[in-house]
């Protein structure tokens, strides 16, 4: 069995931490605690926590690139979108840490702030690329300026879904349900689709509950 780097225990307790108690609340003793290392051997791996929590930022950043990248020229089925809404979710999941104290962590770690509305940008874009998809295939009814209103939303839910759940569970902040998020999401499209598509989607959005 390959040996796991020290390195990359850190990155995986740390994250885990993140998650489970709040980024804020998390120091890099705790850390060190948790792995059973000593604090020297994590400072000579990570100077700081900051430099803990960017290199997370930047595996969450590769990660949301490589998923948002969709072509604007492609004819997407509505079951791939639905897929596509679960990889999105489960990935928030993975780094909720992030977005549960969203405005708070981005205020303490500044070189992140430009990085993060990058991204944000990029799940407008495929929103949007996907739903003019929906469009010219005819299964989606909207106008331009109903389409830019909802792939605003969808972003919103997007980003915001990780808090709201969270609410519902604070004694327990590692309980998530990405699909819960996929459904709203889901559902935040019927207006717009064909009475057809409509009924498929509803019975789609059934099986994230």
């Amino acid at each position: 069995m390959k040996k796991v780097k020290t390195r990359d225990r850190i990155l995986d307790v740390s994250l885990q931490l993140f998650n489970r108690v709040g980024e804020p609340n998390v120091t890099t003793l705790l850390i060190s605690d948790e792995l059973e290392i000593s604090p020297g051997n994590l400072y000579y791996h990570f100077k700081s926590k900051g430099d803990i929590v960017e290199e997370l930022f930047e595996a969450y950043e590769a990660e949301m690139v490589d998923l948002l990248a969709v072509p604007e020229e492609a004819e997407v089925p509505m079951d791939q979108f639905s897929f596509f809404l679960h990889l999105l979710f489960e990935a928030v999941a993975r780094y909720r840490f992030l977005y549960q104290d969203l405005v708070n962590v981005l205020s303490r770690y500044d070189r992140l702030r430009a990085r993060f509305r990058r991204i944000l940008k990029k799940k407008d874009a495929a929103f949007t690329t996907l739903c003019e998809s929906f469009r010219r295939q005819g299964i989606m009814i909207i106008s331009a300026e109903e389409l830019a209103s909802l792939c605003e939303q969808l972003t919103l839910t997007v980003c915001y879904w990780s808090s709201f759940d969270t609410l519902s569970h604070l004694d327990d902040r590692e309980a998530v349900d990405p699909g819960r998020g996929v459904y709203q999401m889901l559902h935040l499209l019927l207006p717009y689709l064909t009475e057809e598509e409509q009924e498929q989607v509803r019975l789609t959005s059934q099986t994230y509950l």
